[in-house]
């Protein structure tokens, strides 16, 4: 088949722009299909974990992102005033944010700073409060910046996929493109005609999320609060609103959610019977619907984000897997189309993210199963929240909130293998995020006499050689990196783990053959397509320990943890 663009991106929320943006870093003509005209300005997730940033860092967006954060302080800020001024009860704010589990929220003052999985990723760490309809915004002008071709008010319609690509049939006509990957949320259309298995656990939750202009609210507790009929959270904005009512799933998930239906459910849950709720600045539903495919692709079909997996949106979790997913995918699609990927480099996908979204279910429905307003779960919070009261349980479960013990299971021994490289500071000023923005892997050589870099000649643009110094860690030999920021090869010096034939295995593993060995680092024709993952015997996804969340820096308001990333009932 002859394609129009080698890949079609279904969806151009974040999780489609991140995925398009990686595809044309890489040199990938790619097209996203977005039915909105504009930027979703609906209330989503307020936040971004500790790997987010680092994605974002790495890719020279830090600075705008830390631009949005400051704006969320300063309407938190006022948040704060306006409770003072009208005399209501104070904000509740822990000495430093860290996180909360259903609700429990953790004092950042019992960590220890000087914990080295908080210190690794150097600046990221300090920005987290970014909405998603801000994060929108940045990615769009990333796309422009890109060249992306952004097709907003154009709906997917069909697609028919072959052997050598797929067909796709829009609202404004048809093209051909090698891959079509489905970023277009929890009621994915990608996934339905696709057929992908969705199983899981049904939802037992309406929840509602709002900005809105309301009177009365000096009576509303603030941050996360437990009744007899459910759960309410208020701030950390003015105006902003969350009830959980265990009463099932919305009847009617298609509507506008109006004044009077906050109003009734706000009243039910919080027993304030003269908040009154006067106009909606934005407003959604949400629930605890459960649910993953259990092979990211089917043959020329592809998944990330809600498309691939939806929980309860506790903690923002949606927004973070689903960026974290078109990490992942983007250079090893990339790598496909420009033909040098090695064999089953694309099936890593599913086996690197599938195991963290099932963690992430997981995690979410036991937050849940805490939040029932019964007698056992109201036993369970109390015994829980004196647990996280402690500096032992506050580092676990802010280590897990944060992202920063994510892993992937891949070979090799050292500590680093598998996880975010850290982010080295060079004895020129330079940081290891600023030698990664252009998408490439990255051998970093600290040994001084270059042995690290001569096991990768031949390998052209697909790795980025780099002999430097680094005083912070005098007992590291080098790195390989990959343009999603994991390291895939470590070793310490003199004589440590991990030398040797395995950067060379490493190197094979993860971008193929050396261009002097025969194989040129141009563009050929993708591999056949493959079986779904059911249908090939002998594959697993491997085990590891998937963490995700946030980490909010220091100082961030307490009630920004009661933001959300709603998913579809």
């Amino acid at each position: 088949m002859r394609h129009d663009v080698d890949v079609v991106v279904a969806g151009g929320g974040p999780v489609g722009l991140m995925l398009a943006c990686e595809l044309a870093l890489a040199g990938v003509p790619v097209a996203v299909l977005e039915r909105l005209t504009e930027v979703d300005t609906t209330i989503k997730a307020g936040s971004i974990n500790t790997p987010a940033a680092e994605a974002f860092y790495r890719r020279g967006m830090l600075p705008a992102l830390a631009e949005v954060q400051r704006t969320a302080f300063g309407k938190f800020d006022s948040f704060v005033r306006e409770r003072r001024d009208t005399g209501a009860s104070p904000v509740r704010q822990p000495a430093r944010f860290a996180g909360h589990f259903a609700g429990i929220m953790l004092r950042g003052d019992l960590l220890d700073s000087s914990d080295p999985d908080f210190d690794a990723p150097g600046p990221a760490a300090e920005v987290g409060l970014v909405a998603q309809a801000d994060l929108e915004r940045l990615l769009q002008v990333r796309t422009t910046e890109l060249g992306v071709d952004l097709r907003r008010g154009t709906t997917l319609t069909g697609f028919a996929a072959g052997a050598d690509g797929v067909h796709v049939h829009t609202s404004d006509g048809s093209l051909r493109a090698g891959w079509l990957v489905g970023c277009d949320g929890g009621r994915s259309t990608v996934r339905r005609l696709a057929g992908f298995p969705f199983p899981g656990t049904a939802p037992e939750i309406t929840g509602r999320q709002a900005l809105v202009e309301l009177t009365g609210a000096e009576a509303l507790g603030t941050g996360w609060n437990w009744t007899g009929t459910g759960t309410y959270a208020h701030g950390p904005l003015p105006g902003r609103l969350l009830t959980v009512e265990f009463d099932g799933p919305p009847a009617d998930r298609e509507s506008p959610v109006t004044a009077e239906e906050l109003e009734a459910s706000l009243r039910r849950v919080s027993g304030v019977p003269d908040v009154r709720i006067h106009k909606v600045l934005t407003a959604t539903r949400f629930t605890d619907n459960a649910r993953q495919v259990p092979d990211y692709r089917s043959g020329r079909v592809l998944l990330a984000g809600d498309a691939a997996h939806v929980h309860a949106p506790f903690g923002g979790q949606g927004l973070n897997l689903g960026i974290g997913d078109a990490l992942n995918l983007g250079w090893k699609l990339a790598a496909t189309v420009r033909g040098w990927a090695p064999e089953g480099l694309l099936d890593t996908y599913t086996a690197e993210r599938h195991p963290l979204g099932a963690w992430v279910l997981d995690w979410t429905r036991a937050q849940v199963a805490l939040m029932r307003p019964e007698s056992h779960a109201r036993a369970l919070r109390g015994v829980l929240a004196e647990l996280a009261g402690t500096t032992a349980a506050t580092a676990f479960f802010a280590k897990k909130i944060s992202g920063v013990q994510q892993r992937y299971d891949l070979p090799g021994n050292h500590p680093l293998t598998g996880r975010s490289a850290p982010d080295l500071e060079f004895s020129d000023g330079t940081r290891l995020a600023d030698r990664l923005r252009d998408g490439q892997g990255l051998l970093l050589d600290l040994t001084g006499d270059g042995g690290v870099l001569r096991r990768a000649t031949g390998y052209g643009s697909r790795i980025r050689l780099l002999r430097a110094d680094c005083p912070g860690r005098p007992g590291l030999a080098g790195l390989l990196v990959r343009p999603d920021g994991c390291t895939a090869w470590a070793a310490d010096s003199p004589g440590g783990p991990d030398t040797g034939d395995a950067l060379t295995a490493a190197l094979r593993r993860w971008f193929g053959t050396p261009d002097d060995l025969g194989l040129p680092d141009r563009p050929r024709a993708a591999p056949a397509a493959r079986p779904s993952r059911a249908a090939r015997s002998g594959r697993h996804a491997p085990a590891h320990a998937p963490i995700g969340a946030r980490r909010t820096p220091a100082g961030a308001p307490a009630a920004l943890a009661s933001d959300h990333d709603p998913q579809p009932a």
